[in-house]
């Protein structure tokens, strides 16, 4: 009746030479534990009422992310896109990866370092200016941090940012078929909505297991955390080897998931206990909603509905998601909820 975690690590024992095997077996097992109380935590839940204003802000980041440039017959200002070339010098001397030819930039993105920016600002196209740039004491570039390059800098072209007029032809980059600009809003805010309706879903999730993790101290088997690590880890190359990036040339340590892993594995002991205990299984229908609202993002939800049910693996992913849901709802409702506002820009992780 041993719970056994892990992979047990089998010893031969010495025989007595009547014929019989001896071993021994050494193993982790599943922790037993009591569900802590969580009636006197005091989980905070963020609230927010998407304005007009909300609207407004997401309607002019969708402007920006369609901003085109234009050559510009003035010097370069912050928000110009400008074309350089520059050979970077220490003591007279060029460096490894201080030379660039055709360079394209967008002053004030903060993509060079500010000294860098600020020599390039004022310029106009054709003019050649030479200035110093003092590399950061802790720059990524070990053998030029802290040391000051002279940039022999040939500015090539001045280009500045026009946004797209919010009209039909905007309205069909956005998918609105009939370039209908009214229609455009209310699909927007819609998506707003649904956009923060997530975010805070979530973040009220993660305080809820925070609260589990707290009130529970388990003591977790180190083969499951293991286990959890390699899992991380292989998810990791599938996804750095879908961004093209060659493997065999970036090996990862798995112990930089360790925390992370270690979490998981305290949190699906937990869950699993509670799931046992307190009736909180998932019902199908709970489910089929939950493939349904996430069908819906797609042209042909009836197709992404059978394709979910067709595999028992994906099927899965949406009960797990049906299962937290309903521990997080059963928290809720025995925890202190204190609602608290947040802002708008705070909620999508933007900066005012």
């Amino acid at each position: 009746n041993l719970r056994i975690a892990g992979t047990p690590r089998i010893e031969p024992k010495p025989s007595d030479g009547d014929g019989k095997i001896a071993f021994s077996a050494t193993f982790e097992v599943y922790p037993e534990f009591k569900l802590g109380d969580v009636t006197s935590s005091t989980i905070e839940r963020p609230v927010l009422e998407v304005s007009e204003a909300d609207v407004d802000k997401t309607l002019d980041i969708l402007r920006k992310q369609r901003t085109t440039f234009h050559s510009a017959e003035r010097a370069a200002q912050s928000g110009d896109r400008v074309t350089v070339d520059f050979t970077g010098r220490i003591d007279g001397v060029e460096f490894p990866g201080g030379k660039g030819e055709g360079i394209a930039i967008v002053l004030g993105e903060g993509r060079m370092l500010p000294d860098f920016e600020k020599g390039l600002t004022g310029m106009q196209a054709a003019e050649t200016k030479t200035f110093d740039v003092t590399f950061p004491a802790d720059y990524a570039g070990k053998e030029i941090a802290g040391k000051t390059a002279s940039f022999e800098t040939t500015m090539k072209l001045v280009e500045e940012p026009k946004l797209p007029e919010i009209d039909a032809e905007f309205a069909k980059s956005l998918g609105v078929a009939d370039g209908d600009t009214t229609k455009m809003r209310e699909e927007i805010k819609a998506n707003v909505h649904r956009e923060v309706k997530k975010r805070i879903e979530n973040e009220t999730k993660q305080r809820v297991m925070q609260t589990l993790i707290d009130s529970n101290p388990v003591e977790v088997p180190k083969s499951l955390v293991e286990g959890e690590m390699q899992r991380m880890v292989q998810g990791a190359r599938a996804d750095l080897q879908a961004r093209g990036i060659k493997m065999d040339q970036l090996p990862i340590d798995p112990t930089v998931f360790e925390v992370q892993a270690k979490r998981r594995v305290t949190l699906g002991l937990i869950l699993g206990e509670m799931v046992k205990s307190g009736e909180l299984s998932p019902k199908p229908e709970q489910i089929r909603a939950l493939v349904d609202d996430y069908a819906q993002t797609y042209e042909q939800p009836a197709e992404v509905v059978r394709w979910i049910y067709s595999e028992p693996q994906r099927l899965a992913e949406f009960e797990g998601i049906a299962i937290e849901s309903n521990v997080v709802s059963w928290v809720l409702g025995q925890a202190k909820v204190e609602d608290k506002s947040i802002a708008f820009d705070e909620l999508m992780g933007r900066t005012a």
